[in-house]
């Protein structure tokens, strides 16, 4: 797993990071544990086009890495109905409770029983009406509801913890942010004003507000304090 930004130096952007990365030990996972053991767990997606969840190009997990290779080898993560429903979901979901009525592929059901994956519980992260990523727990035995209310209360957090690396390193270049266009987003982050910005910043004041509407519409907000607040989400602009 990758702690740190200099580990990462060896990439040239978010394509080129290995999709499918092993997170055994990691601090934050082992703490999580202790709170409620489980036997594996998986985040997936970036609020990044290409990146989001369902497109398995973005996975933190330790579930086997042989598990791993057939399931999308085989492109289960395309077919399998529990996660096909789980990407329009705005809620926890539980795997005995959605497929009670659904008949999953026999080779599915193989490959979940032979690496004991067993009570998939997902948790979907969204932006507005969009599921961009999502934190899964298995366990041998289901979950209590306890700790599913557990689990939904820091499941963002948790996706936020695993994949800040990635997007602290990534995120403004997969978006195409300019360094103007982050300087005076930051500012304004503060609450400066156009002209306070251009005296902190050198730029002139149309520059600025050209700068600011870029990033705005880049990020994919309606105006600019929007702007600021998916910045800060995203890890964009402290």
């Amino acid at each position: 797993m990758f702690r740190r930004l200099d580990e990462l130096d060896q990439y040239v952007d978010l394509a080129s990071v290995p999709r499918h990365r092993f997170i055994q030990g990691h601090p934050f996972i082992e703490r999580l544990r202790r709170a409620v053991p489980f036997d594996f767990v998986m985040v997936s997606g970036l609020d990044i086009d290409k990146f989001r969840f369902g497109t398995a190009q973005s996975i933190d997990t330790d579930f086997p890495p042989a598990f791993l290779e057939a399931y999308y080898e085989e492109r289960y993560h395309l077919a399998d109905p529990f996660v096909k429903l789980s990407s329009v979901s705005d809620g926890v979901v539980i795997e005995s409770e959605v497929l009670k009525d659904v008949q999953l592929p026999a080779r599915l059901t193989y490959l979940l029983d032979t690496f004991n994956v067993k009570n998939r519980t997902l948790f979907p992260i969204r932006r507005g009406e969009t599921t961009y990523g999502c934190v899964g727990f298995t366990r041998t035995t289901p979950f209590l509801p306890e700790e599913v209310q557990f689990f939904a209360a820091i499941a963002e957090a948790t996706h936020a913890e695993i994949t800040r690396p990635l997007v602290e390193r990534f995120a403004a270049v997969e978006l195409k942010l300019s360094a103007g266009e982050l300087i005076c987003l930051r500012l304004a982050s503060r609450g400066l004003t156009s002209e306070q910005i251009a005296r902190e910043s050198g730029y002139q004041v149309d520059t600025v507000n050209t700068y600011i509407k870029h990033a705005t519409r880049k990020i994919g907000a309606s105006n600019r304090t929007q702007a600021i607040a998916e910045g800060i989400r995203r890890r964009l602009i402290d």
